[in-house]
C-alpha cells in the first residue's frame, strides 16, 4: 500500500509538470511597418516652405543626409527615388509627389496644394490613400513670405517634370539602404517642424487641384499598405512583406503587428 502511494504520487507530479510545461502559451508577435512609415508627411510639408524650386524641392527630398526619404516600396534595401511633377492651372499650383517601384510602375505618394489666403498661405499635403489611408492630410497656414517657393510657382515659368526615374538617377541619389525604422521615427519625432504643420482628417483648401498623377498605383509593392488595390492586395499575398519577430513566454510587443499564440494542450494538438 505504501508503495503504490508513492508510485501514484510520482505519477500525479509528473502529470502536473506534463500539463503546466503543455499550457504554457508562447506568444509571437510580428512587427509589421507600413509603408507610410519611410515618408514623414509632415516633414514633406515643413522641406515644401523651404525650397526655392520644384527641381530644388525634389533634390531636398532625395539628398540621403536631410533624412526626409526612407521608402523602400519594393523592399530591395534600396531608398526609392521620388519624382516632383508641378501642376498649374489658372488659379492653382501643386506638386505631385511619385516614385517607380518597378519598371513602368508608377505609385503616387502625397500631393502639397498652395493656396492664397488673404495675406496669408494655405499648404496643404494629402496622402495617397493606398499608403496612408483615406483623409490622411497635414494643412500649414503661415505668412506668404515663410514660403520660399512662393514666388517661382507664381512666377511664369514652364511646369517642372522630373527627367529621371527607374535607374536613371542624379548623383546626390546613390542608392542608399533604409536606416531603421526606430531611427527614423525618433530622428522626425525631435525634428523643429513649425508648430502650424497640424494633421487633420479633411482638406482645409477651399478649391482641390486634380493631380494628373492620381490615378496611379504600382503593383510590385511589398511593403504593407493601409488601403491597397486589388492588384495590389494580390501581389502582397504572393510576395508577402519582410517582417521582424520577436517573442517568449508570455512576451508581447505592440504596434503595427499581428500576433500569433503558439503551444498545444495536454494530448497534441496544432
Amino acid at each position: 500500500m505504501f508503495h503504490y502511494r508513492i508510485i501514484c504520487s510520482l505519477f500525479s507530479l509528473s502529470l502536473c509538470a506534463t500539463l503546466t510545461q503543455c499550457s504554457r502559451t508562447e506568444y509571437v508577435t510580428t512587427i509589421v511597418q507600413s509603408a507610410s512609415d519611410g515618408l514623414d508627411l509632415k516633414a514633406v510639408t515643413d522641406l515644401a516652405t523651404k525650397s526655392k524650386s520644384a527641381e530644388e524641392f525634389e533634390k531636398n527630398l532625395n539628398t540621403p543626409n536631410n533624412k526626409i526619404n526612407n521608402l523602400d516600396l519594393n523592399e530591395d534595401d534600396k531608398v526609392d527615388f521620388i519624382q516632383v511633377t508641378e501642376i498649374v492651372t489658372d488659379t492653382q499650383r501643386a506638386l505631385s509627389l511619385t516614385t517607380e517601384v518597378a519598371p513602368g510602375e508608377e505609385q503616387e505618394l502625397c500631393t502639397i496644394q498652395f493656396e492664397k489666403d488673404g495675406d496669408a498661405a494655405n499648404v496643404e499635403t494629402q496622402g495617397n490613400s493606398q499608403i496612408y489611408g483615406n483623409n490622411h492630410y497635414y494643412h500649414h497656414r503661415t505668412g506668404i513670405g515663410d514660403i520660399l517657393l512662393w514666388t517661382y510657382l507664381w512666377n511664369a515659368h514652364p511646369p517642372y517634370y522630373s527627367s529621371w526615374g527607374w535607374n536613371r538617377y542624379p548623383s546626390y541619389h546613390s542608392n542608399y539602404r533604409p536606416r531603421s525604422h526606430d531611427q527614423y521615427r525618433g530622428f522626425h519625432k525631435n525634428a523643429s517642424y513649425s508648430n502650424n504643420i497640424k494633421q487633420n482628417s479633411y482638406s482645409q483648401i477651399s478649391k482641390p487641384v486634380k493631380s494628373p498623377n492620381f490615378n496611379k498605383s504600382a503593383k510590385s509593392i511589398k511593403a504593407p499598405l493601409k488601403n491597397p488595390t486589388t492588384s495590389q492586395r494580390t501581389f502582397q499575398t504572393r510576395n508577402p512583406s519582410r517582417t521582424v519577430r520577436s517573442g517568449g513566454f508570455g512576451s508581447a510587443r505592440s504596434g503595427f503587428s499581428s500576433s500569433s499564440r503558439s503551444g498545444s494542450s495536454f494530448g497534441g494538438g496544432k
